[in-house]
């Protein structure tokens, strides 16, 4: 059996999960608005390892949110994913934040699904997917007006999901815009794409490999 850890920690949800296949076999995470990733994350790893009536030497490869997102929410995980890969000689997989957060839409043949992550005042951070959760339209960071993604929404319906869907949803009135609210991403939704990656050896240099952070650092 293939056990692969899946760390998401680009958000304020610190996510972590054991999947076997493509099968979740244990989760847990702390969905909430304040960050414990610090104090949490190496908690939930032990949680998930026991839950799942394994030892740490079972763990084929460890996966890890790449970005965007929070800066120091994506240090601090893929330091641990990184530390975990050199301590036990296992790959190291990376898995796009936007495209597992996408995952948690089903939408329709001909629909599109845009997830976006709040990266202050009215910009976001979102990709464009299609129902298949192929990649229409690369990861941006934009400033959101009331025709942002008209090109998209005069196409048909258009799943909005993510901490960055509520100021969009109050000035965006348009009838095929589909808002779902209060959604973060989560280890729940990473192990299709993970098994994907550790299936066809998609492993990243564990030496260099850096989050994906799209804008530099600014100090709040």
């Amino acid at each position: 059996m293939s056990y692969l850890l899946c760390i998401e920690t680009s958000t304020t949800n610190c996510s972590v999960a054991i999947t076997n296949h493509e099968r979740i076999i244990a989760l847990s995470e702390d969905y909430n608005d304040s960050y414990s990733h610090a104090e949490r994350l190496h908690v939930f790893i032990k949680e998930v390892i026991a839950s799942a009536g394994i030892t740490m030497r079972d763990i084929a490869a460890v996966a890890v949110s790449k970005g965007p997102g929070s800066y120091t929410g994506l240090r601090i995980g893929v330091s641990a994913a990184k530390g975990l890969c050199y301590a036990l000689d296992i790959p190291l997989i990376s898995v796009p934040t936007l495209l597992s957060l996408s995952k948690q839409v089903e939408a329709k043949i001909g629909e599109f699904i845009i997830p976006m992550l709040d990266a202050r005042r009215m910009e976001v951070y979102a990709s464009v997917f299609s129902s298949d959760y192929e990649v229409v339209r690369k990861t941006n960071a934009e400033i959101l007006d009331a025709s942002s993604f008209s090109e998209y929404l005069e196409q048909g319906k258009v799943h909005f999901i993510g901490n960055g869907v509520e100021k969009f949803s109050k000035i965006c009135e348009h009838p095929n815009a589909i808002f779902i609210s209060k959604k973060l991403p989560s280890a729940n939704e990473m192990a299709t794409v993970v098994y994907s990656k550790f299936s066809s050896g998609s492993f990243e240099d564990v030496s260099y490999f850096e989050p994906y952070y799209l804008k530099d650092f600014v100090a709040g």
